[in-house]
C-alpha cells in the first residue's frame, strides 16, 4: 500500500483532550470526501481508544497519549493510539464486551466498539510499558465529489 499523507499528535491524558484527538483526526481523514456515517465510525473509535488512555492507562496520574493517522492509496485509514501506562494484563479478557477494569460508570465496550467501526483492529500492550491500538478502515470516496 502506497502511504499518501500521515499526521501525528501526542496530547496529555486529560478527559478535555478526547474531543481534541477525535476532532484532529475528523479533520485528518476527511480530506478523502468519505461519507458522514464513515467519518461518524472513525471519530468514535478514535474516542473510545483516546477514552482507553486515560481511563486505564493512566489511572491516576497524567500521562502521554501518543496518536498517528495514516492515509493510503484505494481510501485506507489507519490510526494508531498509543500510550506508556500501565498495559493490560490479558489482552483477549480486555477485548470481551462488558468486560472492565474502570469501575462499575463504565461500560466495558470500548473494544468491541472499535472493533464494529473498523475493518480491523489490532491491541498490543506489556505490563508497565503501555498499549498500542491500530485500527484500519477503507472508505468509499463519494461519487460525483469531482476529485
Amino acid at each position: 500500500m502506497k502511504e499518501i499523507n500521515t499526521m501525528s499528535i501526542q496530547f496529555p491524558s486529560k478527559s478535555s483532550n478526547e474531543s481534541f484527538a477525535r476532532g484532529a483526526v475528523a479533520c485528518f481523514v476527511s480530506q478523502l470526501d468519505m461519507t458522514l456515517t464513515e467519518l461518524g465510525d472513525i471519530k468514535t473509535a478514535v474516542s473510545e481508544a483516546v477514552t482507553n488512555c486515560i481511563v486505564h492507562a493512566y489511572p491516576d496520574s497524567i500521562g502521554t497519549v501518543y496518536l498517528r493517522a495514516k492515509l493510503f492509496e484505494g481510501g485506507i485509514v489507519e490510526i494508531t493510539i498509543r500510550d506508556k501506562g500501565r498495559g493490560i494484563e490479558d489482552v483477549e479478557r480486555a477485548r470481551e464486551p462488558l468486560f472492565t477494569t474502570g469501575g462499575e460508570d463504565r461500560s466495558g465496550m470500548g473494544f468491541t466498539i472499535m472493533e464494529s467501526f473498523m475493518d480491523t483492529l489490532k491491541v498490543r500492550s506489556k505490563l508497565g510499558s503501555g498499549t498500542t491500538v491500530t485500527m484500519r478502515r477503507r472508505v468509499d470516496r463519494r461519487t460525483g465529489s469531482g476529485k
